[in-house]
């Protein structure tokens, strides 16, 4: 079990998450906008914001095993060949409440920011590799409502420093 940053096991706040962020030394950068769940949404909202916007999927296989996948809004998926890459049987999404139970988090906000709220170690990060190279990647601070750019070095140091080092994916 991952100790939470905070001491907590209920799930942390955006004013949390960005406090950690701080003591980290961690640019963001992150604007607010209506609450979105669909990219096609999050499109209209993100505005001026710099970075890569990404899709984060929550994905489970038969056992029950959790991925966390994080792309680019454009790359498109074969959960079946992701599933042999993952050494994993069949993925499919995970249910609301499952993303809720594991990461915190409600339907519309899955984000790498949600390793913060696994205290379980039940849910693996998979980021893919290129995102490496952006500038910038964008993510919900654990809400919708908002839009938050970080580096992707900062980006694996939060997720190192909340016990969720990414799995990278070519």
């Amino acid at each position: 079990m991952t100790d939470s940053p905070f001491g907590a096991t209920s799930p942390v706040s955006p004013d949390e998450l960005f406090r950690l962020l701080g003591e980290l030394r961690i640019e963001t950068h992150t604007v607010a906008h209506p609450p979105v769940l669909t990219i096609a949404e999050s499109r209209a909202v993100r505005g001026d914001l710099p970075g890569a916007p990404c899709k984060n999927l929550l994905l489970q296989d038969r056992r029950g095993a959790c991925f966390l996948v994080v792309v680019s809004e454009d790359r498109t998926l074969d959960l079946k060949a992701l599933a042999g890459r993952l050494g994993t049987a069949r993925l499919s999404f995970a249910s609301p409440d499952t993303m809720a139970r594991l990461l915190g988090v409600g339907a519309g906000t899955a984000t790498p920011f949600a390793a913060i709220n696994d205290h379980d170690d039940a849910v693996r990060i998979v980021l893919e590799q290129r995102l490496l190279s952006e500038q910038w990647l964008n993510f919900h601070p654990l809400v919708n409502s908002m839009t938050t750019a970080i580096a992707p070095a900062d980006l694996l140091r939060f997720l190192d420093a909340v016990g969720h080092p990414p799995l990278l994916l070519p």
